[in-house]
């Protein structure tokens, strides 16, 4: 196994955060909820990329801004109708997910 950190982003509703999600190529891995009534906790993954959605109040704050590096950062921002804007070290666009988690995401120039 490979060490790596994977961000916690705090939703409301997980099935409609991992749908938003999809749009920047990330993919559902796994589900759980201790009952079917209680908060669920989803990983997504795009590639080697992870992130952690959850239901639970206390795992993080809305608002949380997460960098993803990515390849192609056009191709993403043609997804959500942007132009990336040029950084000194990437090329970059900023969303928000419907709870309001910010994303940077860019790819490095050069």
């Amino acid at each position: 196994m490979d060490e790596e950190i994977i961000p916690i982003l705090r939703v409301e509703e997980a099935d409609v955060a991992v749908k938003w999600y999809e749009l920047l190529g990330f993919t559902a891995q796994w589900e759980h909820r201790f009952q079917p009534e209680l908060p669920a906790f989803v990983e997504i993954a795009r590639g080697n990329l992870r992130l952690f959605l959850s239901e639970h109040e206390g795992d993080a704050q809305p608002n949380t801004l997460v960098y993803l590096r990515v390849h192609d950062v056009e191709a993403i921002a043609a997804e959500f109708g942007m132009t990336p804007e040029d950084a000194p070290w990437a090329r970059e666009i900023e969303l928000r997910d419907p709870d309001g988690n910010r994303l940077r995401i860019g790819t490095p120039l050069g």
